[in-house]
């Protein structure tokens, strides 16, 4: 019918997401979008906008599939805030391993790709960055641990989901990245011990070692 778009507009955003993930913002290109898409540059523009609103569109989209998983993983164990770090990495690498999608983070690499972003659109990557600082930060937040404390680890929690990302796209064994996982869980437990036991560091030999399940098994050869 006259006026109707005549494609799947969903459809075509997960191959946009894919372009954006795998590529970057700078090389993606209207060429390698609509080829991914099977748009033409007109139906592009007059479907999303422009090349900066698809992205934000991209944005929103992964956000929506993968914010919720790590929500959900941060709010699953109410008043353990180290079993919450544990199950949102035990997200993070299960998104890592997923053979379906690129490697990586899509808010990784548009980060890491900042100076070539728009104003608006670098805007939007910190946003997403701040906003899992704030839901680890509220899973951290039944602890002993000072506001100053909690803040750190939350920021520190958030930076190594991001080396994460960086690591697998370039290539780093699983194994290795549940490494960096568990000892990331390892920091949370004994800086949130140490608060507990009023700035005294606990004895490792009195507790075990955070142990994520996806941490203890392969994700992905």
């Amino acid at each position: 019918m006259s006026g109707r778009k005549q494609f799947d507009v969903e459809a075509a955003l997960d191959q946009a997401v894919r372009v954006f993930w795998e590529r970057g913002y700078a090389d993606a290109s209207l060429e390698v979008l609509g080829s991914a898409t099977g748009l033409g540059r007109g139906s592009l523009y007059g479907t999303f906008g422009s090349k900066d609103a698809l992205f934000h569109q991209c944005l929103d989209r992964y956000a929506a599939v993968y914010d919720e998983r790590y929500e959900r993983a941060l709010t699953a164990h109410p008043g353990e805030p180290v079993r919450a770090v544990e199950a949102f990495f035990d997200a993070v690498l299960a998104r890592i391993a997923d053979p379906s999608v690129p490697t990586g983070c899509l808010v990784a690499q548009s980060a890491a790709q900042s100076p070539a972003l728009t104003e608006a659109s670098g805007a939007r990557v910190r946003d997403l960055l701040a906003l899992q600082r704030r839901r680890i930060r509220a899973a951290l937040a039944d602890s002993p641990a000072d506001a100053r404390t909690l803040d750190e680890l939350a920021a520190f929690v958030v930076a190594v989901n991001q080396s994460l990302a960086v690591l697998s796209r370039a290539g780093t064994p699983d194994a290795e990245l549940r490494s960096v996982a568990r000892l990331a869980c390892t920091t949370v437990a004994d800086s949130l011990a140490r608060a507990a036991a009023g700035g005294d560091a606990p004895s490792r030999s009195a507790r075990p070692e955070p142990q994520p399940s996806s941490m203890r098994t392969s994700a992905r050869a």
